[in-house]
């Protein structure tokens, strides 16, 4: 008698999950008769009635690695291509130690609203994966499979914050407990018996099935697909197009805080170099990689490149042609950091990458340019000898007579330039001052064939008035 009071009283035990998990009614796609009887799934919420005649139809969709805006772009093409081929259901193969916020926040917001019923199979879903897996109508966890550890880097106030209404927010629209969801955000939320202040939640795969967080166990796929009631489903793979594929390999931080940085420095070995060549182009390729990634994801728009490209084309303005650093040069500046803002739609993220990109620039130029200088190959490349008149070498006459006569500068010399001396133009430059266009200038000596030139400390200027 004991042994079958002892089954009895455990039968009746078993039923208590069901009464008190979410009402069968909440679902948009239960039938009528579900919403009044308990649900035989496995899953605690109610089975997925496929269309009779045929086997059911179940899109897969891989969400595997870091999170970033090209996998939200596959996400969604992925989502409207099972709607429209009338699909039974759509699994995400869930295995991602997480990564951008913004691209989990808009992946799940199209789960929200996709009108297929979504099943997420999760393996490891850390961070932003858990939102998205939260965010699924189904949740089944492999054996061994972990959910949690969300909690956003910098863990500001404000950040965990939002962070956490966003991940209660999903719970709740799912029918899941929304404390469960925030205690993986947020260190101040405390659970009795399932974590204390102070730390941050991650579940296991057994944990989060007997909390109700997830559904079901499954070992595969399939399995996955006959706790939700599709059966013999049959499975269209579904992968990311080589654009797709592109995007996401170029929006990774640490690939943007490198093709920053090699456009930068292509940008800085050209204006240290004569004319157009090797860096300048690797550099602008570079940049249009960036770029173009950031268009195709829907990451930035025509502004921010318009506004990059302006503030570049500022400072190089700034650089070859004007003296000095002026309103040019703040303005090229302005624009520049304004276009990279809008590229990444996050102030912190921008700082990072782009304090990063700017640092490594300025230490690998320093670097490289100096290396470059003393390697023997720079020395086959350039003219380093000196020709001095102690050791024999004169310049030719007829620069000679132009020592110690007066004239005035055509262009700025910086310090290389032209003058004009008795009528004639002539190159020259000076001991390494600026000087203005139309300025008095005296020849003091003749370098082979360069002219070296001083402005003149006094004498007349333009109109008759002195020039100090």
């Amino acid at each position: 008698m004991w042994p079958e009071r002892t089954r009895l009283l455990a039968s009746l035990l078993a039923i208590v999950p069901w009464v008190l998990g979410p009402w069968p009614g909440q679902w948009p796609w239960t039938p009528a008769s579900a919403a009044s009887s308990p649900p035989v799934s496995p899953t605690r919420r109610p089975s997925l009635s496929p269309r009779p005649g045929r086997a059911p139809v179940v899109y897969v969709i891989p969400v595997r690695g870091v999170i970033e805006l090209g996998l939200a772009d596959f996400v969604r093409r992925s989502l409207a291509e099972a709607s429209r081929h009338g699909a039974d259901a759509v699994l995400l193969e869930v295995n991602t130690p997480g990564g951008r916020l913004d691209a989990g926040e808009e992946i799940r917001d199209a789960l929200l609203q996709s009108p297929i019923p979504t099943i997420a199979y999760v393996q490891r879903a850390q961070s932003a994966g858990a939102l998205i897996s939260l965010a699924c109508q189904f949740l089944v966890m492999a054996p061994g499979a972990s959910i949690g550890a969300a909690e956003p880097i910098p863990a500001e106030e404000k950040i965990v914050s939002a962070v956490r209404a966003e991940f209660e927010a999903t719970a709740q629209a799912r029918g899941r407990d929304p404390q469960v969801a925030a205690a993986m955000v947020d260190r101040s939320v405390e659970i009795p018996g399932l974590v204390e202040k102070g730390k941050i939640l991650t579940l296991s795969a057994a944990r989060a099935v007997e909390l109700g967080l997830a559904d079901a166990l499954a070992a595969s796929r399939e399995q996955a697909a006959a706790a939700v009631g599709l059966s013999e489903a049959r499975f269209v793979e579904l992968q990311p197009n080589w654009a797709e594929r592109t995007a996401r390999f170029l929006t990774e931080p640490v690939v943007s805080s490198l093709l920053l940085t090699v456009g930068f420095l292509g940008i800085v070995y050209e204006l240290a170099t004569p004319g157009w060549g090797i860096p300048g182009s690797v550099g602008l390729a570079a940049l249009a990689l960036f770029f173009g990634a950031r268009l195709l994801t829907g990451l930035a728009g025509w502004l921010a490149v318009l506004l990059f490209v302006a503030g570049l084309v500022l400072l190089i303005v700034e650089v070859l042609a004007l003296p000095g650093f002026g309103l040019v040069g703040v303005a090229g500046l302005a624009s520049l950091l304004s276009g990279l803002y809008l590229s990444f739609h996050d102030l912190r993220a921008a700082a990072w990458v782009v304090g990063g990109s700017l640092a490594a620039t300025v230490v690998l130029a320093a670097v490289t340019l100096g290396a470059l200088r003393k390697s023997r190959g720079a020395h086959r490349l350039v003219l380093t000898t000196r020709q001095w008149p102690e050791e024999g070498y004169t310049a030719p006459a007829e620069m000679h007579r132009w020592v110690g006569r007066s004239g005035r500068a055509v262009t700025p010399l910086r310090p290389s330039g032209v003058v004009e001396v008795d009528g004639q133009r002539l190159d020259a430059s000076t001991e390494g001052e600026y000087v203005e266009a139309g300025t008095p200038v005296q020849v003091v000596r003749s370098e082979g064939l360069r002219l070296v030139v001083r402005p003149q400390r006094s004498g007349p200027g333009p109109g008759g008035e002195g020039r100090t």
